[in-house]
């Protein structure tokens, strides 16, 4: 019997973790411009989740009382 070869792809982004709460987050379309205009001025863009992650934390500890 001949032998196949599989090829396996690869995932994109990092392994999960299985930590943390998935959540869906509708934008419209001038707010998900401006991420991607911050995305693009970064000298090491990060993805879109990673962005939104990095632009919350940054506004939770600017102004944390809301």
């Amino acid at each position: 019997m001949k032998r196949l070869a599989v090829k396996i792809r690869k995932k994109r982004g990092p392994a999960p973790t299985g930590k943390g709460a998935q959540i869906q987050v509708r934008l419209q379309p001038d707010d998900l411009s401006a991420v991607d205009s911050w995305i693009a001025e970064q000298d090491k863009a990060p993805t879109r989740p990673e962005a939104i992650r990095t632009l919350m934390r940054r506004g939770l500890r600017a102004n944390p009382k809301g």
